[in-house]
């Protein structure tokens, strides 16, 4: 089962976020409040969640709400394994 420190992990790394990647808690807000995360970078974090923890997004599971915080994007990785 994915961790939330797993998937903190993979959103530090591709935001390159270095040092800042450990003051991201479950109820840090993703979109609109760091300013690497953008549209492309849903893309980028989208495909390292894929690829390092296995599991398979459609396009059609992709909503606003699992970006919201790090914490709904760690529950939507979890529905997936």
């Amino acid at each position: 089962m994915a961790t939330f420190e797993q998937v903190r992990q993979v959103v530090g790394d591709v935001l390159q976020l270095g040092d800042r990647t450990a003051n991201l808690q479950p109820d840090t807000a993703l979109l609109g409040n760091i300013p690497e995360f953008d549209s492309m970078a849903v893309v980028s974090v989208i495909t390292a969640l894929e690829d390092q923890l296995g599991i398979f997004v459609e396009d059609d599971d992709i909503t606003g709400e699992t970006f919201e915080t790090l914490g709904n994007l760690t529950a939507f990785v979890q529905s997936k394994l």
